[in-house]
């Protein structure tokens, strides 16, 4: 951090997302403000923003499901465009897609229910990005654990109040972060609260 400033600092309220830019080399740091917040996150690449971050794709390249400090970002071109340098909490998930309105109709008999699908599309769509698909999100904080019968238990997350992930771009990019909406489930500690995301550029 002591070779870094913060450039910019942008407050993340609970059920809302928000999105910004990053440069080559800058860090992103995303702050868990009270701890136990799930924070569904997409990349893409400025240059060219059919060019973003595949949860997918990370998968095949990490040949893993779990995150760890050193691992790239990958992209739907199986390029990385950002990556991992420090991680206060250690368990992330990047295999479940964000929760949407479908989510809360089918399984809460909800309607209205904020959902980060839609709160990631608003965030993007302040840069006049309207892609045909939001890509699946990496989901810090977020807490899965396989069973004996290697079926996924949502638990709740393991970050603390001031627990963070610190990620380089590697690349021009556009970011967004929502704070995941999840209150009938375990997802967030039965509780959404806010996150807090800090530009840090060179010194």
């Amino acid at each position: 951090m002591s070779r870094y400033r913060i450039r910019e600092e942008i407050m993340v309220p609970g059920y809302e997302g928000r999105a910004t830019r990053i440069r080559k080399g800058e860090r992103l740091c995303i702050i868990d403000i009270e701890g136990k917040q799930v924070g569904d996150f997409i990349c893409f690449n400025l240059n060219d923003l059919t060019e973003h971050v595949s949860p997918v794709h990370m998968r095949t390249c990490l040949s893993s499901i779990r995150l760890k400090e050193g691992d790239y970002l990958y992209s739907n071109r199986r390029r990385p465009l950002m990556q991992l340098v420090k991680d206060t909490v250690g368990r992330h998930d990047f295999f479940f897609a964000a929760c949407d309105y479908y989510r809360y109709k089918i399984d809460f008999g909800l309607e209205d229910h904020p959902n980060c699908h839609d709160n990631l599309t608003k965030a993007i769509a302040q840069y006049h990005l309207h892609p045909p698909y939001l890509p699946d999100p990496i989901n810090w904080f977020m807490n899965n654990q396989l069973d004996e019968n290697w079926d996924y238990v949502i638990e709740e997350p393991l970050s603390k109040p001031g627990d963070y992930v610190e990620i380089e771009a590697l690349e021009d990019c556009l970011i967004a972060l929502a704070a995941c909406s999840q209150d009938l489930a375990p997802v967030n500690g039965w509780k959404v609260t806010p996150l807090k995301m800090q530009i840090l550029a060179p010194i």
